[in-house]
């Protein structure tokens, strides 16, 4: 069996690594890949959006498989252009995919069909946006870009001023490009944030054990919003009666509108929730596995992922079993420094073996190259350093003793990932 995964991340990282685990023994290949990639999966010079590039190349490859992971291939219809050619996919058609590259299509779904979400506002237009929040006057309020934007297109603004500059920001400037020519301004919700990835066949939904994100660049959730600076999981907020509650009033119905409206998803959902003092609200979705949720999610995982895969194809995710291994996972991203904005590139790294691991925990690779021999920094996420332990305080503490070993020229972590559990 020969699987070919695209993104170049550190959830591509953790997905390779637990096909290899798969009973079916699959060659796996990556499209572009990264440094550390390459010690686990053969990579390939393609890039991710590259939709004409991969599909000729899991044709000529004779590819079984491909796991399209990172938005953008995903809503340009890579998915739909490999099914045309006859090839396997994991990941949900370009309509489907439209639940997260349109924040505008997911919230007028979600008011269409009851699921429960803030309240909202779209504009196409600054200065009507600017006037609805003056008149609005309640604050903070939530800015969001319609489009992709690496998981950066949200602003949570605590004034007039700081609100008026983000529409500007995202309308005006273009800092998202496209993607901020509507916006949508939002109440801002308030208690825990859940992350919940689920498998999805069009019909049967399997939540993956719940996690918890860390947006913020710095300790204390200050600074800019990142792509993530670690996880968490399980989620200890997420409990079983709130599990049956976002089961009931969300999961379902949200697969179900999706079929109602001729977009059926398969693949994986994510579930950006906020447990409020009403009950569970869906903040956003993502039409594919999360990053750095994957990370700690593919630790626990037990379950083969090419059966799940399968089952999922031959829309039998019913009939498959999908299982999690007791116990907690940790995730701890290390930056360069100066990320989200500007950060120097090509710093060597120390504290790895030869493959770019550290003995007892995996370390995913986000933003790394291989250079004679030599696993240098490529990006602002750099690696996520991931242990499992019987308990989240037992995986923390593997996860920050081996980050005190590894480093590399102004690299910086969050020191309180998971803290808020323990409070």
């Amino acid at each position: 069996m020969k699987i070919l995964v695209i993104g170049s991340g550190g959830r591509e990282h953790a997905i390779i690594r637990k096909l290899k685990e798969s009973r079916h023994q699959p060659e796996i290949f990556c499209a572009p890949g990264n440094g550390g990639i390459a010690a686990d999966a053969t990579c390939v010079a393609i890039n991710a959006i590259d939709v004409e590039g991969i599909v000729n190349f899991a044709k000529e490859n004779a590819m079984d498989w491909v796991f399209v992971t990172p938005d953008d291939p995903l809503a340009a219809g890579m998915v739909d252009a490999l099914n045309e050619a006859g090839i396997k996919t994991f990941g949900p058609r370009k309509l489907a995919a439209e639940i997260e590259s349109s924040k505008v299509f997911s919230k007028n779904m979600m008011k269409q069909f009851g699921i429960p979400t803030a309240s909202y506002e779209v504009f196409t237009d600054p200065a009507k946006a600017m006037e609805y929040v003056e008149s609005n006057g309640q604050f903070p309020i939530v800015i969001k870009a319609d489009g992709l934007a690496l998981g950066k297109g949200v602003i949570i603004a605590n004034s007039l001023e700081e609100a008026k500059d983000g529409i500007h920001e995202i309308m005006e400037d273009k800092i998202f490009g496209e993607s901020g020519s509507q916006i949508v301004v939002e109440e801002f919700l308030t208690g825990p944030e859940v992350s919940v990835l689920a498998f999805v066949d069009g019909e049967t939904v399997k939540p993956m054990v719940s996690s918890m994100d860390h947006k913020r660049a710095l300790d204390g959730d200050k600074g800019l919003n990142t792509g993530g600076m670690g996880t968490i999981a399980p989620n200890p907020f997420y409990t079983e009666e709130v599990a049956r509650q976002c089961m009931e009033t969300i999961f379902l119905p949200t697969v179900k509108a999706m079929n109602e409206l001729g977009r059926s998803f398969s693949g994986c959902l994510y579930f950006g929730l906020m447990l409020t003092p009403k009950g569970p609200y869906v903040i956003e979705y993502n039409c594919r596995f999360g990053d750095p949720e994957t990370q700690v999610v593919m630790e626990l995982l037990d379950s083969d992922l090419v059966d799940i895969m399968d089952a999922i194809w031959n829309k039998k995710l019913a009939d498959c079993p999908v299982s999690f291994r007791n116990g907690a996972a940790a995730c701890v991203i290390i930056a360069s420094g100066g990320y989200p904005k500007s950060y120097k590139k090509g710093c060597a790294i120390n504290g790895l073996d030869e493959k770019g691991q550290y003995e007892g925990l995996s370390i995913y690779h986000a933003g790394t190259k291989l250079e004679q021999g030599k696993f240098l920094t490529s990006g602002g996420r750099v690696l996520g350093v991931t242990a499992r332990g019987a308990d989240l305080r037992e995986a923390l503490d593997k996860a920050y003793d081996a980050v005190e070993h590894i480093g590399f020229e102004n690299s910086f972590y969050r020191k309180d990932i998971g803290t808020k559990c323990f409070k």
